[in-house]
């Protein structure tokens, strides 16, 4: 019986890691939708990512809950697992699978920038990486973060009487533009969707400062003049939204270095900030694992596969279902 299959199953434990049906046992990279589902019988993940499932789907969302710290090895029959940190979210892991000598490295998701919110990517050696390939083209070569909240602090400067609408995802991306915001200096009070209050409560509880934050929804017209509000995507079309004075509608995704999608979102100023490895950051990553063998998934698999073909890596794209693109703009 193989360790893992093409659709994450791993057979000597009966498991699946991120399953996007409700399975005996599931070992969770992180929290997002599209790797954290409810009804699980039983959950193996970092304490932090319990906590989010806990936070978005009720305590219920799994009947047991194992929650592990990273570097935590946990043995499961001929199965060791441990889970080492992937920086894309608060709590994300890639995990280790060992048995009978080999090793599997399942990445999630995961970005190689430190931002203040997450425990660092660690490159963890391994036979077999499992790597994401959201941004795996050429042209997706991530600017630095910091210059992007500069763009967006020079606008606020230079329109002082006019809101700031930074579009974005509640849960990773929304509390890494605060705490860019925070680091470049920005201590006025920051502005939240009802929505976004939850998970950004949740990341102060668990050590990351995120400074004065406070509910923007329910407020008379013309309260957020001048102010900085930060919000899901599909809130910058609410009737709420008009409550604001002029503003300027911002988007912080990978996806805004390809421009049209700025101009078809209407948004105004684009910052190209992601939780997610760029192209760069992906051929850089592979090497560091050691791994002869890559399987590709959720992406741009065959520019991906291809590079690890042409750098003598067995390779091949994995089609997961539940991974498709328009699952995941938003929290890229």
């Amino acid at each position: 019986m193989s360790l893992l299959r093409h659709d994450l199953y791993i057979g000597p434990i009966g498991a699946y890691i991120d399953p996007p049906f409700p399975a005996k046992k599931a070992l969770i990279t992180h929290g997002h939708a599209d790797h954290a589902r409810a009804g699980h019988d039983s959950v193996l993940a970092t304490h932090e990512t319990i906590g989010i499932i806990k936070r978005r789907y009720g305590v219920d969302a799994a009947k047991n809950y194992q929650g592990v710290s990273y570097g935590e090895t946990v043995n499961m029959g001929e199965v060791a697992a441990t889970f080492y940190p992937a920086g894309h979210i608060l709590g994300s892991a890639q995990i280790l699978l060992e048995s009978k000598g080999q090793r599997i490295v399942v990445s999630g998701d995961y970005k190689r920038r430190d931002d203040g919110t997450t425990v660092p990517f660690e490159p963890v050696k391994c036979d077999i990486f499992v790597t994401e390939a959201t941004f795996g083209l050429p042209v997706f070569q991530h600017p630095d973060a910091h210059a992007e909240i500069s763009k967006l602090l020079t606008s606020v400067k230079n329109f002082p009487d006019r809101s700031h609408l930074i579009a974005t995802y509640s849960l990773g991306k929304a509390q890494r533009v605060i705490k860019l915001l925070r680091l470049a200096g920005y201590d006025d009070p920051i502005y939240l969707h009802g929505s976004m209050i939850n998970m950004c409560a949740f990341y102060q509880e668990n050590g990351v400062d995120l400074g004065d934050l406070r509910k923007a929804t329910g407020l008379l017209k013309g309260a957020l003049k001048g102010q900085v509000v930060i919000a899901p995507p599909s809130a910058t079309k609410e009737v709420w939204a008009r409550r604001m004075y002029d503003p300027v509608i911002a988007m912080a995704s990978g996806w805004m270095t390809i421009k049209q999608r700025a101009k078809a979102s209407g948004v105004e100023l684009p910052l190209v900030i992601s939780d997610h490895a760029d192209w760069n950051e992906l051929i850089t990553t592979i090497p560091e694992t050691g791994a002869g063998e890559v399987w590709v998934t959720h992406g741009r698999e065959d520019a991906l596969v291809h590079w690890c073909q042409t750098q003598g890596l067995k390779a091949a794209p994995l089609h997961l279902q539940g991974r498709e693109e328009d699952q995941m703009e938003d929290a890229a």
